[in-house]
């Protein structure tokens, strides 16, 4: 199951928050005062998560985005460094507000996220290194600095390397232009349902259509559902853990499958691999601290195998 090259190059781009959490017993039925059982500071974002992730299992990464030059931002940057990830590509703006992020986390793992987008964050993604693509074995983009996406995209097809997009909900009126650019469109539930409302089958064939070669859905504990080829819908399941917080379990599951499928595995494999990343962060509170380390994955993996 160990992709053939463990210590893939890959790029990442897009979302860099500071998340604070916090836990409570259980969601109110309206507004009130409630006590935290815990709190504690981190860093965020999908597509910076992702880059983590994939460090984590052993990917050389680099992650491409903007902060400002505040006490958050100077955060973001530090907690992407100590997980080993380049942040030379990590602009830091004058004048600019970083993104942060409230996350509410009940006894039941399920979460309340308010997110802050920052303010003043340049869109100009010209400051980009690039030349550095052609290197990459992968490159992973979402949604949240869609000019960034398209120029890094732009440069992966024209390098051959291989493009994923975390396709999450956004505020982005047609993503037709990405998509056309796009090898592996990963959305969420609510991504997709935003691109296209009819039932999954028709929806990723929609998706599809609009370029690339596979279109799948991640789906909390029930899994994955995609299509590639000439076959219909598939399907991998999940993995069975006991949840404390679900927070970031998309961007686990996207940064394990740019790792693995940066590392040479077909994309079934991949998502195998991905699908039980996603399951283990889950079993931690905060959106970084259950990412497993490469040894941790496949030992679950193999019990895993064992018990089916």
């Amino acid at each position: 199951m160990l992709p053939p090259n463990p210590a893939p190059r890959i790029i990442c781009l897009g979302h860099a928050t500071l998340d604070r959490s916090y836990v409570i017993e259980r969601f109110p039925p309206g507004p009130r005062k409630v006590k935290a059982l815990a709190a504690f500071a981190n860093g965020g974002g999908m597509a910076s998560s992702a880059a983590v992730a994939a460090a984590r299992l052993g990917a050389r990464v680099s992650l491409w985005g903007r902060v400002g030059d505040d006490a958050p931002g100077a955060e973001i940057r530090a907690s992407l460094e100590a997980e080993g990830v380049a942040t030379d590509g990590l602009r830091c703006v004058a004048g600019a507000v970083s993104a942060t992020s409230a996350v509410i986390i009940d006894a039941a793992g399920e979460r309340l996220l308010a997110h802050h987008d920052g303010d003043r964050l340049d869109a100009d993604p010209a400051f980009l290194p690039i030349g550095q693509v052609a290197g990459a074995d992968a490159v992973l983009a979402d949604l949240r600095w869609i000019e960034g996406a398209m120029a890094l995209f732009a440069a992966a097809r024209a390098a051959g390397v291989a493009t994923i997009l975390d396709a999450d909900v956004s505020d982005i009126a047609d993503l037709r232009p990405l998509l056309a650019l796009t090898d592996y469109a990963l959305f969420s539930e609510g991504g997709l349902a935003e691109f296209n409302a009819a039932p999954v089958e028709v929806a990723l064939a929609a998706v599809r259509a609009a370029g690339p070669r596979h279109a799948g859905v991640t789906r909390g504990a029930a899994g994955y559902a995609w299509q590639e080829g000439e076959g219909g819908l598939r399907h991998q399941p999940g993995f069975a853990v006991e949840v404390v917080d679900t927070n970031g379990a998309g961007d686990a599951f996207h940064g394990g499958f740019a790792w693995a499928l940066a590392g040479g595995l077909a994309a079934e494999a991949a998502l195998r691999l991905a699908t039980a990343a996603a399951a283990l962060k889950c079993r931690q509170p905060g959106a970084r601290a259950g990412l497993p380390r490469r040894a941790e994955l496949l030992s679950f993996i193999e019990e895993a195998a064992i018990d089916t």
